[in-house]
Parts: structure tokens; sequence; C-alpha cells
């Protein structure tokens, strides 16, 4: 049984490390609510949002963010689902080497591959277009995704899947209306950390595409930077916006992604 002395102890580490991971964020905020100019006053100046989403264009660049984090989520959402069941719950010739070089998608930094891939685009002329930002992410994502949809379908109930047999349910019956369902929570981590991912990348839409129209949020912000290097105010209310999608998604959705991630630790 813990002690008062041990419960006090863990509850001082944990306030500790909640101030030190909510001290930056509320001094983004500070900074985005301030003035840059000496003497503006000490109030809340929250047309600082208004004026860097009119001059960095925002709206645009969060548009095409919100496009691309739709595109990748979803199909490697729906790909990993699907190869997940089948290395989780079948057994075919091949399918451990399969696996393994999926999971290179995940050992294998893009920054080694980017290059590479850049120019076997071009040859397909497909560089510039929507195409080349989302599909190199979808494959990042599915590995990704195939590996903890494995783990969870691995670890379903064999009872479940067994009486849905019985009952005559084939594999795709058993897979959409009983294993998903049930899958929930593991679903639900698997899609906020994919969209985490997608929304603040960076380097791909910087190599993929030079065409103004598919910046996504990150990257507009690094321009905006660029162009007001002395308006911190308005680079921290940018950085607000950008950041604000993925904060609002993490607080809408955190009960089902911290059960999915307390689930995934205990198997």
């Amino acid at each position: 049984m813990i002690s008062r002395g041990e419960r006090l102890g863990n509850y001082a580490v944990l306030a500790l490390f909640a101030v030190i991971a909510v001290y930056p964020v509320l001094l983004i905020l500070q900074t985005a609510l301030s003035n840059d100019q000496i003497g503006g006053g000490g109030s809340f100046h929250w047309e600082n949002f208004a004026d860097a989403w009119d001059q960095g264009q925002f709206g645009s660049y969060l548009r095409t963010s919100v496009v691309v984090a739709v595109l990748v989520v979803g199909l490697s959402t729906l790909l990993s689902i699907l190869a997940g069941y089948a290395f989780g719950t079948m057994r075919f010739r091949g399918s451990e080497v399969i696996f393994y070089l999926i999971l290179l998608g995940i050992m294998v930094p893009a920054e080694a591959l980017v290059i590479a891939l850049y120019f076997d685009l071009r040859e397909l002329g497909l560089t510039n277009t929507l195409v080349a930002i989302v599909a190199p992410q979808v494959a990042q994502s599915t590995a990704f995704g195939t590996f903890w949809m494995r783990a969870y379908f691995r670890g379903s109930s064999r009872e479940v899947v067994e009486a849905a047999r019985i009952d005559g349910a084939g594999h795709w019956a058993t897979l959409w209306r009983i294993l998903v369902p049930m899958g929930r929570p593991a679903l639900t981590t698997m899609i906020v950390l994919v969209f985490m991912w997608t929304w603040n990348e960076f380097l791909i839409p910087l190599i993929m595409a030079t065409d103004e129209s598919l910046r996504t949020a990150p990257l507009g912000l690094a321009f905006f930077q660029g162009q007001y290097t002395s308006g911190t105010a308005l680079l921290a209310a940018g950085a607000t916006l950008v950041a604000l999608p993925v904060v609002v998604l993490y607080l809408f959705l955190q009960r089902h992604f911290i059960r999915g991630m307390v689930e995934g630790a205990v198997k």
C-alpha cells in the first residue's frame, strides 16, 4: 500500500512535469496576445490572430493541411486495418517476411529516402502535386498502423472470433462488425497519432511541392517567419493557429487516446 508521503511525492513530480509541459504553451499564448510596439499597453491584443491569419495566408495553408490530413489518415487507417487483420489473425506463406519488410517504413527515416523519392516521382510527373505530398505519408503511416493494428488483432478475444465463425460470419463480417467496434480505443489512438504526424510534417511538403497553393500549415508558418522576423507577436499567433487543430482533436479524443495507450502498454 502506498504511504501518504509516497503519494505526495508522486503528485509533486507530476505537478513539476505538468508545469514544464504547460509553461512553453502559456508563454506562446502570452506572446501571441502581446504588443510588439514599445509602450503598446498591457491589454490582450486579440487582433494579432486576425492579422496573422490575413498576412500569413493561413486560411489557404490550413485548408491544404486539412485535405492532406484527411486523405492520409483515411487511407492509412483503412490499409492498416486490413493489413493488421491479415497479419494478426491469418497464417500464410511469407507473412513474417512481408511484415518485417513493412516495418522498414518505421525504421528508415524519411530524410534517408526523400531525395530518391523526389526523383522517382519527378520521373512519373507527380512532383508539385497533392499525390506527391499524400502518398509518401500514407506509406509511412500505414507501416506504423499495420504494426499497431496487428498487435491489437493478435490480442483480441479468440472466443469472440470463434463464436462469430460458428454463427457463419466470414472474415469481412468478423472484421468490420465485431473486431473494429471492439477496438475503438486502439483505432482512435492510431488515428490521433497519424493525424499529429501528418499535420506536423514539414520535410515532405517542402521537397515535393513548390506551388504556394500546396503549402501546408507548418510550411506556411516557416515562410511567414522568414517574412516577419521582427514581429514576435504575429509569429506566436501564427504558431498558435497552426497548433490549434491538433490540440482540439486531442482534447476531444483524449479519453479514447489514453485508454488505447494504456491497453497497448498492458498487452
